[in-house]
């Protein structure tokens, strides 16, 4: 028997992505739960994160930093804290992984540079983001910190 694709949508039209991925497994057999979550969340035009800011009152869900500042202070206080006590290396490296807008950064590197200026002197910051978008609003929320530091992670990464 051959391989089916589930339609989506309204009145059973396939979205472009099920088309895709429709032709896709006509052509090669099936794919692992980690392929189809890659094309839906990634893909360059109809992945979730790819074309939009899903965060927020507009967006589809929101986090704790944009709620408040408080837990992003905390995160960066603990990090500055945590780098002391183990001798303050130079460089140390901070990756934040899927880090949306950067307001959880933003926010903890801020409380960081109050109490421990050497750390932020120290960091090499790493943001790893697929979203064009959300990178976009990561420079925008880095730039007052670090206005003269790129973090490196603000790149694709398929």
């Amino acid at each position: 028997m051959g391989h089916g694709i589930v339609k989506v949508g309204t009145g059973g039209t396939a979205s472009p992505l099920a088309r895709l991925l429709g032709r896709r497994i006509a052509s090669t057999g099936p794919i692992s739960v980690a392929e189809y979550m890659a094309e839906a969340l990634g893909h360059p035009r109809y992945g979730y994160y790819t074309g939009r800011d899903p965060l927020g009152r507009d967006g589809d869900f929101i986090t704790a930093p944009e709620i408040s500042q408080m837990f992003g202070e905390l995160i960066g206080l603990w990090c500055a804290a945590v780098w002391r006590a183990i001798g303050g290396p130079d460089p140390v490296n901070l990756v934040e992984l899927g880090p949306g807008r950067g307001t959880l950064i933003a926010d903890g590197l801020r409380a960081a540079a109050r109490t421990a200026p050497e750390f932020s002197s120290a960091l090499r910051l790493h943001l790893v983001e697929i979203s064009p978008v959300l990178r976009d609003s990561q420079r925008r929320a880095l730039a007052p910190i670090r206005p003269s530091r790129r973090p490196s992670g603000l790149r694709k990464t398929r």
